[in-house]
């Protein structure tokens, strides 16, 4: 299973699920400790502000940090918990767990991920510059994006309330079809 949190939240969260696995999806200059029994190879941070388009003095995410966070998850045992959390549990976390939701189902609808991720997540308004690299990055010739358009912003909340992903979406490949 695939574990969305805060910051704030990352400590309870990983104890409660007995995590093996972190995603860090922050800004550059935060200093994140690994939870306690969580190997450091096993705790990938990426360091970019959440913006969607350049601001002078902010670093965007890039095309680099997708690609390290797509070889995380290839490497990841999908038999141990994984969290993905980013400061407010909001944006870039919920961008990661949708990009970790199809690069593990590469058959499966986005638009049923998307919608899957609203379920699960009220407030989540996923970074669409994240989304839009991944959706080029995985081929998936803008359906990714279109699905995340699709569900719209989320709910207005200072944090997001953790949530889970499935890891995989069995018996509904056949929506990609339609």
């Amino acid at each position: 299973m695939i574990y969305v949190c805060s910051l704030s939240k990352l400590p309870d969260t990983a104890q409660r699920v007995q995590a093996r696995h972190i995603i860090t999806l922050i800004n550059a200059d935060m200093a994140v400790p690994t939870p306690t029994g969580v190997a450091p190879e096993n705790h990938l941070i990426l360091g970019f502000n959440d913006i969607v388009n350049p601001v002078d003095g902010l670093l965007p995410p890039g095309e680099a940090h997708v690609a390290q966070l797509v070889e995380f998850l290839a490497d990841w045992p999908r038999d141990e918990p994984l969290i993905i959390h980013c400061w407010a549990g909001i944006s870039r976390s919920t961008a990661g767990a949708y990009i970790a939701a199809c690069v593990l189902n590469p058959d499966t609808d986005e638009a049923l991920i998307a919608q899957t991720l609203r379920q699960q997540a009220p407030s989540a308004t996923p970074n669409g510059r994240l989304v839009a690299i991944a959706d080029k990055l995985l081929g998936r010739n803008g359906r990714m994006i279109d699905a995340v358009r699709r569900i719209g912003r989320g709910e207005d909340a200072f944090e997001g309330t953790p949530f889970q992903m499935p890891l995989s979406y069995a018996g509904n490949e056949e929506a990609s079809a339609s």
